[in-house]
C-alpha cells in the first residue's frame, strides 16, 4: 500500500482516562474507533500508539498520580493494560476489525536489528488488515531503558512503516506562541521549523508523561522522514479525519521536500544518548567529506556505550554535529584515545584499523534536526 495511506495516530493518557475517576473515557473511545474505522472503509492503513495502562491501573495497585513512584508505575501498567485492550477490543468489534498489542522497549528502536524485526511484525499485522496498537512495555522498563514518552515512540514507528501522516491527539488545539491559559495566546497553524517554537513548550499534563517539547521533538522526527505531523484536540466528534481533511483548526508540522533514507533517519533521530564524542577543530571542520572518525581527531568521550551504538559528535564549542554508529565500546575507545602512540592491534589484542566511526555510518545534523545539548562533562572537555 502507498506511504500516503499510512496514518500514525498518538493518543495520550489524558483522552483516555477520567483525571478523577481513573476509568477509561469509553464516549472518547468510541469516537476514536469510529473515527479509524471510517479512514479504514477509505482506504488507510492506521497504527494506534496509545497511552493510558498506567493511568488506568493506578487504582487497583492503591496510587494516585501524583505519588506514584516508578514501581508503582510499573505495577500499574500491568494492571491497567488488559483493560485498555479490553476497551480497544470490545469497540474495534462493533465497527468489524481486529486489534493486535505490540510493547516496546528503548531496544527495539536503537538496535537496528530489532529495529527491523518490530517493522516486519507491524506490517504483517497491516497486510492482514488488524489494527496495530503500539505502546512502551511500561511493566519492565526502568529509567535507564525508558523510551521516555509516547510522542517520540509514535514518531519513529512513523519513521519504520513510513507514514506520510502523524496525528497528535492531544488536550489542547495544538501549539501556542506561549501558555495556551494566558490572554491573547495565539494558535500557530503551521510549522516548518519546530526549532523556532521550543521556548513555548513548557509544561506537562498531570497523567501523561510528555508535553508539547516532546510532541515538537516527535514532529521534527516524522518531519525528517517526509511525513506530515498534526497536533490536534482528541475531544472532536471525528478527531482524525476532520484533521486529514482540514476542517478545524490544529498545528500542522510541515514535512521536509525531500526526505532522508530509513537508514539515515534511524542513525540520526535518536530516543536516548548512549554516548558522545568532542573532536579536535580540525577533525570537526572534515565532517561530511566522508573521512572516517580517529582516535587522533578525539578530545574526549562521555558514556557507557557498546559497539553498534550511535553517538552524539560534538565540536570544541559543545554544538553538535553529527551522529555516527561506533565500531568499539566505551571501554576499547576510552583505551585508543588514552594511548595514541600505541598499536590499536598491541592495545585490543586483534587486528582493526581503528577507525571509531566509519564514513559510511556517520550522518551530518542538518538545520532541520533538533540539536542534543552536550553532556557536562563533554561541555568541560573532560577525557
Amino acid at each position: 500500500m502507498p506511504k500516503g495511506k499510512r496514518i500514525v495516530v498518538k493518543v495520550g493518557s489524558s483522552l483516555l482516562a477520567n483525571p478523577d475517576l481513573l476509568t477509561p473515557r469509553f464516549g472518547f473511545i468510541q469516537r476514536l474507533l469510529e473515527d479509524i474505522s471510517r479512514l479504514r472503509r477509505d482506504g488507510y492503513d492506521v497504527i494506534l500508539c496509545s497511552s493510558g495502562a498506567v493511568a488506568l491501573g493506578l487504582n487497583l495497585v492503591g496510587e494516585k498520580p501524583d505519588t506514584a513512584g516508578l514501581s508503582d508505575k510499573q505495577a500499574a501498567a500491568a494492571c491497567g493494560m488488559p483493560l485498555l485492550l479490553n476497551a480497544y477490543k470490545q469497540v474495534g468489534h462493533e465497527y468489524g476489525f481486529e486489534i493486535a498489542q505490540i510493547l516496546l522497549t528503548l531496544g527495539d528502536f536503537e538496535d537496528h536489528r530489532r529495529f527491523l524485526n518490530t517493522k516486519n511484525t507491524v506490517h504483517r499485522l497491516l497486510e492482514s488488515g488488524i489494527v496495530p496498537i503500539v505502546n512502551e512495555n511500561d511493566t519492565i522498563t526502568t529509567e535507564e531503558i525508558k523510551v521516555g514518552d509516547n510522542d517520540r515512540l509514535a514518531a519513529k514507528i512513523a519513521q519504520m512503516i513510513e507514514a506520510q501522516n502523524f496525528i497528535i491527539l492531544t488536550g489542547v488545539d495544538g501549539l501556542y506562541d506561549r501558555d495556551p491559559s494566558e490572554v491573547g495566546a495565539k494558535l500557530i497553524e503551521e510549522v516548518a521549523d519546530v526549532s523556532d517554537y521550543l521556548q513555548a513548550t513548557t509544561g506537562t499534563s498531570t497523567l501523561g508523561t510528555g508535553g508539547m517539547l516532546t510532541k515538537l521533538q516527535a514532529a521534527n522526527m516524522a518531519q525528517n522522514a517526509g511525513c506530515t505531523t498534526y497536533i490536534a484536540n482528541g475531544e472532536a466528534d471525528f478527531p482524525l479525519s476532520s484533521v486529514i481533511r482540514g476542517e478545524r483548526k490544529c498545528t500542522k508540522c510541515i514535512a521536509q521536500d525531500q526526505p532522508a533514507s530509513g537508514w539515515v533517519t534511524w542513525l540520526s533521530d535518536r530516543l536516548q544518548m548512549a554516548g558522545s564524542l568532542v573532536l579536535t577543530d580540525e577533525a570537526a571542520a572534515q565532517l561530511g567529506k566522508r573521512q572516517p572518525i580517529h582516535r587522533r581527531d578525539v578530545v574526549s568521550l562521555d558514556g557507557d556505550f557498546s559497539r553498534g551504538d550511535v553517538l552524539h559528535i560534538y565540536d570544541s564549542k559543545g554544538a553538535e554535529r553529527a551522529r555516527g554508529l561506533t565500531d568499539f565500546t566505551s571501554e576499547e575507545t576510552r583505551v585508543l584515545i588514552g594511548n595514541p602512540e600505541l598499536p590499536a592491534d598491541q592495545l585490543l589484542g586483534y587486528r582493526t584499523r581503528a577507525e571509531l566511526i566509519r564514513p559510511n555510518n556517520l550522518v551530518l545534523l542538518e538545520d532541520h534536526h533538533i540539536p542534543w545539548e552536550a553532556p557536562e562533562s563533554v561541555a568541560a572537555g573532560q577525557p
